[in-house]
């Protein structure tokens, strides 16, 4: 997106260098990614850095105010509400599409949001190895907040264990070693030095959980919380015998459960800012749109794009029977705005968010991209083409 940097990129770039790129991540992390990362990182021109830190305050200032709890006390379904809710989520991330305005610009625009950790400690890594291998300008940064890979570690760290020693803090996940993302839990434990867990191998004595490492039995009294608790609910059968976690237990999480649901899709249509398509609750739509082909229908409890509709019908919103458990989104159309040798991309861009109990608000700290060529990124679509993929972000300082 910065077209000298993005120019001189294409044409240096080499598949041995790529390769080179994959190699040093995987020997740093123990093992290669189990998802397709991408050929290029993105290179964000300042006017759209200042734009996405405006839509970011924005949102923020949405979960800043003293009525925040009160707007989101329906978010949490019943059934899966945990005990013991902080007074804010310890990590969360916000999803913006790059667009254009209307005189051209670009610009970002609001897709989604959640008070949960990403690959936090593996964006670290990624990053690092795109300025090892390619020729990436010092001017573009990756790090918000003054940050670099020293700090921001011993931030996380600060978060995820701290007074705790690192073996009595746990990962915790459904089936770590088997999923697409345990490159991150491996570079967690690389990093921090702590465990990635199963929920089957836990155990509980009274209210407190243990696991067994080395042959002994440890008491944790931190989870750093990787479990999406919908997606575990719908598993709990196959998954068999093993501690409910949504009971009270001695044991602190970070980040906890609830927030996940709290700052969500369910935020969408409390946020009101130009970066923000409009947004309701179906069952508050004060009329139905008469050009539904610029909506997008979302249920309010899926996570990877899952049940999403893009090309909605008057059919689809007469067949859903529980209107307060989804959301009525104004299409947000995005922009081919990354040039690749293989012809244009769409592109998102995650800002990730740190934020310390001893912190009034949370920290801006490192950033996530996704690149596609097809309309729903993040989503799986197969065979993954050249030039797409996870990535990052590097920002040229906003003016």
């Amino acid at each position: 997106m910065i077209p000298s940097i993005r120019s001189t990129y294409n044409h240096q770039f080499t598949q041995r260098q790529y390769q080179d790129f994959l190699s040093g991540i995987a020997a740093e992390a123990g093992e290669a990614p189990a998802f397709k990362v991408a050929e290029t990182p993105v290179f964000i021109p300042a006017q759209l850095t200042a734009r996405i830190q405006q839509a970011c305050d924005d949102i923020v200032a949405v979960i800043l105010h003293p009525d925040f709890k009160q707007q989101t006390r329906d978010a949490i379904p019943h059934e899966l509400k945990v005990p013991h809710e902080n007074d804010h989520p310890h990590f969360m991330v916000i999803d913006f599409a790059v667009c254009r305005d209307e005189a051209g610009n670009l610009t970002p625009k609001l897709i989604e949001l959640q008070g949960f950790p990403s690959l936090y400690a593996f964006q670290e890594l990624m990053a690092r190895q795109f300025r090892t291998h390619f020729s990436i300008p010092d001017t573009l940064r990756n790090f918000f907040n003054g940050l670099n890979a020293s700090s921001y570690f011993e931030l996380l760290k600060e978060v995820i264990i701290g007074p705790c020693a690192p073996e009595e803090v746990v990962l915790l996940e459904v089936k770590p070693h088997e999923q697409k993302t345990r490159i991150d839990f491996y570079y967690t434990e690389h990093k921090l030095g702590i465990k990635a867990v199963c929920i089957t191998k836990l155990i509980q004595e009274g209210k407190k959980l243990y696991y067994e490492l080395d042959g002994k039995r440890i008491q944790i009294k931190r989870i750093y919380n990787r479990v999406i608790f919908d997606d575990l609910h719908r598993q709990q059968e196959l998954l068999g015998k093993h501690v409910h976690l949504f009971q009270d237990l001695e044991v602190e999480w970070i980040t906890h459960p609830n927030w996940f649901y709290r700052i969500s899709k369910y935020m969408l249509p409390f946020i009101h800012s130009e970066y923000a398509p409009k947004s309701w609750f179906l069952h508050q739509l004060p009329v139905i749109p008469a050009d539904l082909e610029n909506y997008v229908l979302k249920p309010l409890f899926s996570f990877a794009g899952k049940g999403v509709l893009i090309d909605v019908t008057q059919e689809d919103l007469d067949k859903i029977q529980d209107p307060e458990n989804w959301i009525l989104q104004q299409k947000v159309q995005y922009a081919p705005a990354v040039e690749t040798p293989e012809g244009p991309a769409y592109c998102e861009i995650r800002m990730m968010y740190i934020w310390p109990d001893s912190s009034p608000a949370p920290l801006l700290v490192h950033n996530l991209a996704r690149i596609s060529k097809s309309k729903m990124i993040g989503v799986s679509q197969g065979k993954p083409q050249n030039w797409t993929g996870g990535s990052c972000a590097f920002f040229e300082q906003a003016l």
